[in-house]
């Protein structure tokens, strides 16, 4: 599968267990109220897709963003899953959880996305994947999807009740706590050996 052909790409927010504890208490109260019951989407629109070593901008106004080493379901039809991409989820440094604004997470170039697309059956479980994330050569993050609220499997068969994902169409799995921030002149590299790895450097947005 192509993926300059690929479909909608569309984020989860709060499945990993550690997003859920870091909310704490706060997840009982306006505007929250009680944990989802439902899974928590947002579009990455094309305007945010950064090809394997592409460069992506720091706005003019901020010294830094978030990195979100995650991993994404592609789609080879509504419930059958093609295979499993490397992603890095970028945004802005925010409170927002729930409905996280546009101005925070869709911003240009703002979704780096692997080149190699290991197939269902060949990745093995998603339960036990887990990622490096090292930025500038140290290792600054392991992302372990053995702690995912709903494995990938449960996650599809969710969002399948209220929305029909086509070909070619991506679903992350989520991003855990602790993820890096990095500034301009900071080279990312998210590695998984079943899935190669995943570099993009971060610089100024021009003027």
């Amino acid at each position: 599968m192509s993926l300059v052909k690929r479909g909608t790409v569309y984020g989860t927010l709060l499945n990993f267990r550690g997003e859920l504890d870091a909310l704490g208490p706060k997840v009982n109260e306006p505007p929250y109220k009680a944990p989802p019951q439902a899974p928590v989407l947002y579009v990455k629109p094309a305007n945010t897709w950064t090809e394997n070593g592409g460069t992506i901008a720091i706005p003019a106004g901020f010294e830094e963003v978030e990195v979100g080493a995650t991993v994404a379901m592609v789609m080879k039809s509504a419930r059958e899953v093609f295979g499993y991409v490397l992603m890095n989820d970028v945004r802005l440094p925010h409170e927002s959880l729930f409905r996280p604004p546009v101005k925070f997470n869709c911003r240009d170039g703002f979704l780096g996305i692997g080149d190699r697309i290991r197939a269902r059956n060949e990745a093995g479980d998603p339960a036990v994947f887990k990622l490096e994330v090292r930025v500038n050569g140290e290792l600054k993050q392991t992302v372990r999807f053995s702690q995912l609220l709903r494995p990938a499997d449960k996650l599809l068969a969710d969002v399948s009740e209220f929305m029909t994902l086509g070909e070619g169409d991506m679903l992350m799995l989520g991003c855990d706590v602790g993820r890096p921030r990095v500034r301009a002149g900071d080279t990312v590299e998210i590695k998984m050996p079943a899935l190669g790895t995943l570099t993009n450097t971060f610089v100024a947005e021009a003027a």
